[in-house]
């Protein structure tokens, strides 16, 4: 009748398996090889499986031993999540921050505010989330984020929000285009010209489609996107123009102009977080270098 194993035996017969050989499992678990040869015998008369042909002193798998590695293996890796999931509780308890953002401030700007932020809370956890303004919306509300960047308008009895990074969309075309000579671009400049465009569900598209029609001007949609970085990079690699917020054109500084475009599009984005928020401390906090590194991040998008 098969008797109670160990946990021993089954760690020798796990790095057999994953070694190859039972000096090279001795090795990893810093035992001796007769000790893991035993451990392994031991597991067989106790389970009553054969798990090694023993071949001229080497073992090789039988088909029970590789269905029971399978499963040993399912049950290890549950163990180093749980260890994961320790050593998370154990830095959550130090402090802990949920950040939702938006696609469009997930790169250089969330970055630039974090690593701000953990210069002076060292001790915190931070998690990033990234996902459009509905969802963080709705994040918030039900207390899966702490704090969210949108930029989409948002009431909601239960969120406070402040806009933030307010500024008139700006147009942005390669470097040397004709219409770079003009200090400002207008709604005609456009009419006809190869243009970048958000994708229809973006709120920025339409308005701009609204100054456009009622300005008479038909720019010539060639792509679009849902994102502001992958619209900037098409229209610094030559693709056509397009109107961002300043702030969207940082990273492509030097590969495209950048010329005040009129009549203005006021854009901006949302700083949202709960009304009664958790880690309220950390959240202040943290709005507060999202709202320096705006101020810096835009000074130096406008210079450009």
């Amino acid at each position: 009748m098969p008797r109670s194993i160990n946990l021993r035996q089954v760690e020798a017969f796990r790095a057999v398996m994953e070694n190859g050989t039972v000096s090279a499992a001795a090795a990893a678990l810093n035992v001796t090889q007769p000790a893991v040869s035993k451990l392994v015998s031991n597991l067989e008369l106790d389970t009553g499986l054969r798990l090694f042909d023993r071949l001229k002193g080497k073992l090789t798998p039988t088909a029970q031993g590789a269905h029971l590695y399978e499963e040993v293996d399912r049950v290890f890796s549950g163990l180093h999540q749980i260890e994961r999931a320790i050593e998370t509780v154990r830095r959550e308890q130090k402090g802990r921050l949920l950040v939702g953002v938006l696609p469009a401030l997930s790169g250089h700007f969330i970055q630039h505010v974090t690593m701000r932020f953990l210069e002076s809370e060292a001790h915190v956890f931070v998690s990033l989330i990234v996902r459009g303004s509905p969802g963080l919306a709705d994040w918030l509300v039900t207390r899966q984020v702490d704090v969210g960047i949108l930029n989409a308008r948002v009431e909601h009895p239960d969120l406070e929000t402040e806009p933030f990074l307010t500024h008139p969309l700006v147009c942005i075309m390669p470097v040397g285009h004709p219409l770079s000579r003009k200090a400002v671009i207008r709604p005609d400049d456009l009419h006809d010209q190869p243009f970048v465009g958000f994708d229809e569900g973006v709120e920025i598209r339409r308005r701009v489609d609204e100054v456009m029609e009622s300005h008479g001007s038909e720019p010539r949609l060639v792509l679009k996107a849902t994102t502001a970085p992958t619209l900037c990079e098409f229209v610094a690699h030559g693709l056509g123009l397009s109107l961002v917020h300043p702030l969207m054109a940082g990273p492509v500084k030097g590969r495209v102009a950048i010329r005040r475009f009129e009549p203005a599009i006021d854009n901006h984005f949302l700083l949202a977080k709960a009304t009664k928020a958790r880690n309220a401390g950390l959240v202040d906090l943290f709005i507060q270098h999202a709202r320096e590194c705006g101020d810096q991040l835009m000074r130096e998008a406008l210079i450009a």
